[in-house]
């Protein structure tokens, strides 16, 4: 529901040109919870994911979205997940550099999401990084191509040796290679503190907070303003 402010409204985007659409998003939400109660749906789940790579949960740059969600009667679990989004550019990435400890090496292989580049010291894996690819077909283009990190991890004793950053780079050029132009990272609330000074010394820029698990228990009456 990308534009569901109506002209006047305070919570949303001003739409002159669609009139009404804050009373079209509630006709549309209460005929979805009444085809959940249809079902005997205990929980229902509210999310924004678009078909597009980042986008999921609610961004705060959708507050009328929010609102809606709020008004049929949907509230984030608990105090919620919020996840900061990060956007960067590959060519902004590090190069590949001298590896950070004698004898250091990358080896390649299937993770479990994505690609995983391991940096290697003799038969000890000090720490990998998972890249994939997320190909969205006509909707980005040749030239448009986005992955993510799924996962990034040094063992605890070697941490701030240089291997996180050499890991991000060796991923930054094996993404050079097929052509991916920027990556796309997330933190939760548990570690954002940790990971986003590390990551924007890499080039990567927040994009957005998301907050996820918006849910609704079954025989709750709709919110009204």
């Amino acid at each position: 529901m990308p534009q569901l402010g109506s002209a006047g409204s305070s919570i949303g985007p001003e739409a002159p040109f669609w009139r009404g659409s804050v009373e079209a998003a509630d006709t549309l939400l209460a005929a979805c919870v009444a085809q959940l109660g249809r079902w005997s749906s205990e929980r229902q789940y509210a999310d924004g994911s678009l078909p597009y790579p980042g986008v999921y949960g609610v961004p705060e740059q959708w507050p009328h979205v929010a609102a809606a969600y709020a008004r049929a009667g949907f509230a984030p679990e608990g105090a919620g997940r919020v996840e900061t989004v990060y956007l960067a550019e590959v060519a902004d990435l590090p190069a590949v550099g001298d590896p950070p400890l004698d004898g250091l090496e990358v080896a390649r292989s299937v993770g479990v999401n994505g690609t995983r580049l391991s940096a290697r010291l003799g038969d000890e894996v000090l720490g990998f990084i998972e890249v994939e690819v997320l190909d969205e077909g006509e909707r980005l283009g040749r030239e448009g191509r986005i992955a993510d990190v799924g996962n990034l991890h040094v063992v605890e004793e070697r941490r701030r040796q240089g291997i996180g950053t050499w890991l991000v780079a060796h991923a930054g050029a094996w993404l050079r290679l097929a052509r991916v132009g920027r990556l796309l990272d997330y933190t939760g609330p548990e570690d954002e503190a940790v990971c986003r000074p590390f990551l924007e010394t890499l080039g990567f820029r927040v994009l957005t907070r998301t907050q996820r698990s918006w849910i609704r228990r079954r025989g709750e009456e709709q919110v009204s303003d």
